[in-house]
């Protein structure tokens, strides 16, 4: 996920507090501010009475001439998290310092650049300084970066077949978010090949709905998480983030309030796309539903080989969670 460090000039409460609970990461005030700053809430400031001190744990630079781009350059090469304070804004040189892959962050004064920054060559910046003219400007400002989420491409899969194979561990997540109708998570037993499961929102003769919670799978399965990356089931805690994504692949980020891992019968659904195939372990219940080629819930107990279902399929296998171009088989 892009951080959003909030840049004050000067105090401003109603600043401070509009970062705060818009979910903000950092404040970056000139020096006296970090006790006030920290009186309203927990927030990281950057300052030099600050948690992150400008020279040691951030450089801020200028990138308005090509030397002072390779300035930039090179502190990313090292591993710096670089804020450019100001910039000439031509998108060359901002494309050059994001092709290296480093912690960058730029200043935004509107939103149009606000914008050119999150889609410089598609992936963005590492983060964005937000210079806003108001409160209310800034909201909305930290709200758009907290949604520019990478789409998630989505394919169709065909079941193949669908068996029980006896009790076993699985996990409910409950998020801190109320999902909406087709929302779920990216689950399988490979990381190349994730099924769309769906939060728990369709009405039920037997329960109600729980639209914080998705009944993903097995405590050994793979789930998708932000920054591209993926984690077992069984490690997920509280506070930790889990991708939440619909049957477009629109994708957002929801925070995990607890994980229920419970003993119960599991089916074993085989799908298969093109040449890709892929499984997943799920419980044996009307209310775990993945997601049909037409975006609608799909219970696992209604699952036949021939149906057709939605899948996020990559071609790297994992390692530690992180995409990986090497010869991996998952069975």
């Amino acid at each position: 996920m892009k951080e959003v460090w909030v840049r004050l000039e000067h105090w401003d409460q109603g600043m401070v507090t509009t970062a705060l609970e818009s979910g903000a990461d950092a404040v970056v005030a000139p020096q006296g501010l970090a006790d006030r700053i920290r009186a309203l809430g927990r927030i990281a400031v950057v300052s030099e009475d600050g948690d992150r001190v400008p020279g040691r744990d951030v450089h801020f630079v200028d990138v308005r001439s090509p030397e002072e781009e390779q300035q930039a350059a090179r502190l990313l090469e090292q591993g710096a998290v670089v804020a450019v304070r100001h910039a000439d804004w031509e998108i060359i040189p901002m494309e050059n310092l994001v092709a290296r892959a480093g912690r960058l962050l730029v200043t935004v004064e509107t939103e149009s650049r606000l914008e050119t920054a999150l889609g410089i060559l598609e992936r963005g910046v590492f983060g964005v300084m937000v210079s806003a003219p108001d409160p209310a400007t800034l909201r909305r400002w930290v709200l758009k970066v907290r949604g520019a989420m990478p789409k998630e491409t989505l394919v169709e899969a065909e079941i193949v077949a669908v068996r029980p194979v006896g009790l076993g561990d699985r996990v409910c997540v409950d998020t801190c978010l109320l999902m909406e109708a087709g929302q779920g998570a990216l689950v399988g037993n490979s990381a190349g090949f994730l099924f769309l499961v769906q939060a728990e929102t369709r009405p039920n003769p037997y329960v109600a709905p729980r639209p914080f919670r998705i009944n993903a799978g097995a405590v050994h399965a793979y789930v998708k998480v932000p920054d591209g990356r993926t984690r077992y089931l069984c490690e997920l805690r509280a506070g930790d983030r889990l991708l939440v994504v619909d049957p477009t692949g629109t994708a957002v980020e929801a925070v995990v309030g607890r994980c229920k891992i419970e003993r119960r019968p599991l089916l074993l659904v085989e799908a298969v796309s093109g040449e890709r195939s892929g499984s997943l372990l799920v419980q044996n219940a009307e209310t775990i539903c993945l997601t049909a080629a037409d975006g609608s819930g799909l219970s696992v107990t209604q699952l036949e080989p021939g149906r057709r279902i939605l899948a996020a399929i990559a071609p790297e296998g994992r390692h530690f969670g992180m995409p990986v171009s090497e010869t991996i088989t998952e069975r």
